[in-house]
């Protein structure tokens, strides 16, 4: 029953102030909304995170039961038997959102953006989310961002890189030390883990920052973005 056909996610969306040429997915954290993460950002920088050819998608999770919220609604992105790095994974519901976020990455492509001009990240479950989505289906993409994220010990996603060929997208990595509900550690062996596993990664320490975002965190994102994504010089004959 879990692969039913899902409906559109519902977006916020900041649009590029000129051309756009590539795209961004900003994956909320539990509990959240995609309009809750712009409005978030937009209290940290004094104004949307905005770009001259990026267009920035901030999707909503549907409502599900959450079993850590002892089984109330929440719009998280998939199910946890524990917030804990060690203890199996709900491979089920991840992979269920993992075809409607395929929905929205596709979406995207039909508006003529290429794979390659394509950024899929988050904040805490939205960064793991995004882990599952590029390392497993997706990696093609331009790179993956997680913001204050982890996967479990034995993540799908490190079985998937086993059998890892070719190319895979950057990871840029960011957490607190003062993390009291997704541990520092956590985060850190995590980005280890990928990176023994062949992902380019590079993990910003960020210290006394509890589960949160701070100013130099998303400048240092943004930086990493243009990076990512540069402005295309338009083509003339």
């Amino acid at each position: 029953a879990e692969r039913r056909a899902m409906a559109a996610l519902q977006r916020s969306v900041v649009a590029p102030a000129g051309r756009h040429t590539a795209s961004l997915i900003f994956l909320h954290g539990s509990g959240d909304t995609g309009q809750g993460a712009r409005t978030w950002i937009k209290q940290i920088l004094n104004q949307d995170m905005t770009f001259q050819h990026i267009k920035v998608i901030y999707p909503t999770a549907p409502a599900r039961p959450y079993t850590p919220m002892k089984g109330a609604l929440s719009t998280v992105w998939f199910d946890r038997y524990k917030i804990s790095n060690d203890c199996p994974e709900h491979t089920e519901t991840i992979d269920s959102m993992c075809h409607g976020l395929t929905d929205l990455i596709n979406d995207e492509i039909k508006s003529g953006i290429t794979k390659n001009r394509i950024l899929v990240g988050g904040f805490s479950m939205g960064g793991g989310m995004a882990m599952h989505l590029a390392y497993r289906f997706h990696r093609d993409v331009a790179g993956v961002f997680a913001l204050s994220s982890f996967l479990n010990k034995e993540s799908a996603v490190y079985q998937a890189l086993n059998r890892n060929e070719g190319d895979l997208p950057e990871l840029f990595q960011c957490h607190g030390t003062a993390d009291d509900l997704v541990l520092y550690s956590w985060g850190e062996e995590t980005n280890k883990m990928l990176k023994s596993l062949g992902v380019p990664t590079s993990f910003h320490t960020f210290p006394s920052l509890y589960h949160e975002l701070s100013r130099t965190e998303i400048e240092k994102l943004k930086t990493w973005i243009m990076k990512k994504l540069p402005i295309e010089v338009e083509k003339t004959n």
